[in-house]
């Protein structure tokens, strides 16, 4: 192997605090050696960013480093534990079973972060896995996760994609893969319930604080910070289901090991985006009964923040009675943060600077409508962004009834009236809050099919270029922007497991 890192140099300067904790709070693993490692795709802002050496890493080191077959200086790699409810049943013991954690590193912003590897092998945890990862989940994580971001949702970002050169079994033989990803933390509510499910209230106490001093400092002073821990990580769930409802995201798995306690949007299996507009919708084809459909992402995110205060019950106040009422009340506070970030966040795609009490009612008679008619979701909010423009693009030609858009649209039209902008400057705001190009859940699958059974990258490329700037208009590049063709309308998506 040649040398990874020019002149001896180190690619960061590691501060590994979550490998400080306790031993039962991980275990140390080694990620496994691939044969043939070759760089898919490095995302050098994004190294930037996190105050990585990028020229310290020579051609091929890029690939030895994010396969897993070279430990740069400083790296402690990790697994670690954490259980979850997956489809509402609870597992004690999940854990990374083929996620190994690399190192935390503190980017230009003072923010510590997690680079993790994910497929890179065999751990404790596997459960039998074979801890791999294959080419097209790795694929679809770096598309979409970067997509999010580009669209300012919270999200785990993708550092690397690294082939390994070697063959993973699925249901068939597919190529393997490694993605190197960036956290916030690993921290999950699943995580809580593990040490709580073993009444482990040491282990719960001693996982809060850490968790306190990482994402919430401030907390410290707090007259509880448990109960207080408990709020923020409420409101920040609150503001990401929000946003998951404001662009048409479907997680299509929010087990409570796939929701973390930092609000970042975590772990891109079967996910999609919404086409035509329906609360019902379900893209993951191990979801038969519709637990985690686009319009029951509110109430999941309720269930699993209840899952993680009866986890820190203990700690908010030695009377169980009184810790159970202080912990209900601060739940009791997520439907009405969320309707107040979604409310916010709809009122900026519909173009509205001020409130008014007919607002809600005014958004939910839009999707109403959209479903009523099959109506796209991306495509009709886009182009009400330019309906009082010169270029004016015709929203009304999305819907099968055009008259149940009529009464909506006069309704609008009549509250803009009251609004103090122009419609320039409307227009340039809408745009900014409505995407016009999102990761079409056919163009995925296509450029995932490319790269998987021909080897060939450039729509994976192509497409990526694309998402990082969603709310540009690009001529050169409409397709993407198209409503999907009616023969990959129907569409399922499989965990990347």
């Amino acid at each position: 192997m040649d040398q990874p890192l020019s002149q001896g140099r180190a690619i960061a300067d590691f501060s590994n605090s979550f490998a400080e904790l306790p031993d039962r709070f991980f275990v140390r693993q080694t990620p496994a050696h691939v044969s043939g490692p070759q760089v898919i795709k490095f995302n050098e802002p994004l190294a930037r960013e996190l105050g990585l050496d990028i020229d310290a890493i020579t051609a091929a080191g890029a690939a030895e480093i994010f396969s897993g077959n070279f430990l740069p200086p400083g790296a402690d790699p990790i697994a670690q534990a954490y259980a979850g409810h997956q489809f509402g049943n609870f597992t004690p013991q999940l854990g990374d079973g083929r996620a190994i954690l690399l190192g935390e590193v503190i980017d230009h912003n003072g923010i510590r972060r997690d680079i993790q590897l994910k497929g890179a092998g065999r751990t404790a945890f596997s459960r039998g896995g074979d801890g791999r990862a294959a080419l097209g989940p790795v694929l679809r994580e770096y598309l979409m996760s970067e997509a999010m971001h580009a669209l300012g949702i919270s999200t785990t970002r993708a550092l690397a994609a690294v082939s390994t050169g070697e063959t993973v079994f699925r249901e068939q033989a597919l190529p393997g893969a490694v993605v190197a990803r960036v956290l916030a933390s690993n921290i999950r509510v699943g995580t809580f319930q593990y040490f709580a499910a073993r009444g482990d209230t040491d282990g719960v106490k001693t996982l809060a604080d850490y968790t306190i001093a990482r994402h919430y400092p401030a907390l410290r002073q707090a007259e509880n910070p448990y109960l207080a821990l408990l709020a923020a990580v409420v409101e920040k769930q609150a503001a990401l289901i929000a946003g998951w409802l404001q662009i048409g995201f479907i997680h299509g798995v929010m087990n409570t090991d796939n929701m973390t306690v930092s609000g970042e949007t975590i772990d891109y299996g079967p996910c999609a985006f919404l086409d035509g507009y329906d609360p019902a919708t379900v893209f993951s084809s191990i979801d038969q009964f519709g637990r985690y459909a686009f319009g029951n992402q509110p109430s999941i995110a309720f269930w699993n923040l209840a899952r993680l205060a009866e986890t820190l019950l203990a700690s908010i106040d030695p009377d169980e009675n009184r810790s159970v009422e202080r912990a209900t009340e601060i739940l009791q506070e997520f439907p009405t943060k969320f309707q107040a970030f979604y409310l916010a966040g709809m009122r900026k795609k519909l173009g509205l600077q001020t409130a008014e009490e007919g607002d809600s009612e005014r958004v939910q008679n839009l999707l109403n409508a959209m479903q009523e008619n099959k109506a796209d979701f991306t495509l009709v909010f886009r182009r009400l962004s330019e309906t009082n423009l010169p270029e004016r693009a015709d929203a009304r030609a999305l819907f099968e009834n055009p008259a149940s858009f009529d009464a909506w649209h006069n309704d609008w039209q009549q509250r803009l009236s009251r609004e103090p902008m122009d419609d320039a400057a409307r227009a340039s705001a809408m745009r900014q809050a409505n995407p016009a190009v999102i990761p079409r859940n056919y163009l995925v699958e296509e450029a995932l099919a490319a790269a998987i059974t021909q080897g060939d990258f450039q729509p994976f490329h192509a497409l990526l270029q694309i998402l990082q700037h969603p709310f540009d208009n690009q001529p050169a590049n409409a397709r993407y922007a198209e409503i999907p063709p009616q023969t990959e309308t129907i569409y399922r998506t499989f965990c990347g497991t």
